[in-house]
């Protein structure tokens, strides 16, 4: 399986319940030596409207947001397909959410 990048859009199986979500990663491919995880931002169509949710606009995904209270670090094993990628522009807006959250 190849490795996955950053602003890509996968299919996860998160093991929640049997559920398979859209993630987007955040992380940097995995060298040789590395863990083969992935960091992603999960994304939602439940809609609460905090802070921390940026609007997906992608036509890769049904209309949600990534949720950066949903961050997650799982093997690179439960990556099941890639979809495509996101426009940088909303990929700056996910990591910006992040900082935001994590206070950086």
């Amino acid at each position: 399986m190849p490795a996955p990048n950053r602003g890509e859009v996968w299919i996860v199986h998160l093991r929640m319940v049997g559920k398979v979500r859209h993630c987007l990663v955040l992380s940097v491919p995995a060298g040789p030596l590395d863990r083969a995880l992935a960091t992603l931002v999960a994304h939602t169509t439940s809609v609460r409207g905090t802070d921390f949710e940026v609007a997906a606009r992608s036509r890769l995904l049904a209309a949600g947001i990534f949720d950066a209270q949903n961050m997650l670090t799982v093997p690179h094993a439960k990556l099941v397909r890639k979809l495509g990628s996101v426009p940088p522009d909303e990929l700056a807006k996910v990591e910006e959410a992040d900082r935001r959250w994590l206070a950086l």
